[in-house]
């Protein structure tokens, strides 16, 4: 027995101990709003040291529980991520209609990149993070509020859009960009007009960004995200998931992760 007993322990020794991934809500506030983040990261990495932290903007639906699972995700690759809240503590909606009035007030408005710098500034309280590796990730509104963020000079390494709506690039915008820019777009979808996309890359190359624009085949709007399919079968035409180009983009963002922080291992 007493020999079992020894190979069990020297067995629990050899095997790692499972990573757990600690999450929590953060309060705080922007412009009289009282809001709630989400925080997440790795305990077992950020033990070891400082993470690169990473900003995480949710579709127009609010903090749902798909932002929630994508900072989780990010977690578990050795940042610690934090998903903003645009709306307000608890806000959160399925209904398109709701969706458009509360994501309508922030664009073309300095409060996209206000709101979501508020959340930055809660990511870099975090004391498990490196606040000279920081980027942000958004999707669909939130894809275009982290192009609101990196255009307002925050400090970001790096941002990445997926399926967001083409901000129109400000004249003194490529002056005060710090960020690196990932445009992970639907080929087809039908929310960004030709014209509109041509037009935002032909405002990257006049201001010399440092970005990359990739293009998914057979790609629509929302292409991340499971639960479009349900999404557009209840009436809002246009979006759908595309598990290829959910693959791909991800692959692409962990690839630009590692070019802006050389020194994170997944």
């Amino acid at each position: 027995m007493r020999k079992i007993s020894l190979i069990l322990a020297g067995l629990a020794l050899a095997v790692p101990a499972f990573a757990r991934v600690v999450t929590r809500p953060v309060a705080y506030e922007q412009g009289g709003v009282k809001l709630e983040g989400f925080l997440a990261y790795d305990e077992a990495k950020a033990a070891k040291g400082k993470l690169p932290g990473v900003l995480v903007v949710p579709e127009w639906w609010g903090l749902n529980d798909y932002a929630k699972d994508r900072a989780k995700q990010l977690a578990r690759l050795g940042y610690v991520a934090f998903a903003a809240d645009m709306y307000g503590a608890g806000v959160v909606t399925t209904d398109p209609k709701k969706a458009g009035d509360l994501a309508g007030p922030f664009y073309g408005k300095p409060l996209m990149a206000e709101r979501a710098r508020a959340g930055l500034v809660q990511l870099l309280k975090v004391e498990q993070v490196d606040a000279a590796r920081v980027a942000a990730i958004g999707y669909c509104f939130g894809g275009s509020t982290v192009q609101a963020l990196a255009y307002s000079g925050a400090q970001l390494a790096g941002i990445v859009s997926f399926h967001g709506g083409l901000i129109p690039v400000p004249a003194d915008a490529a002056a005060k960009t710090k960020a690196k820019i990932l445009i992970c777009h639907g080929a087809v979808d039908p929310f960004v007009s030709k014209e509109s996309r041509a037009a935002f890359l032909k405002s990257m190359d006049e201001g010399k960004f440092d970005y990359q624009f990739i293009s998914y085949a057979g790609a629509v709007h929302a292409f991340t995200n499971p639960g479009a399919d349900k999404i557009a079968a209840a009436g809002l035409k246009g979006v759908g998931y595309n598990a290829a180009a959910d693959r791909r983009s991800w692959a692409h963002m962990k690839a630009f992760f590692t070019e802006l922080f050389p020194k994170q291992k997944e």
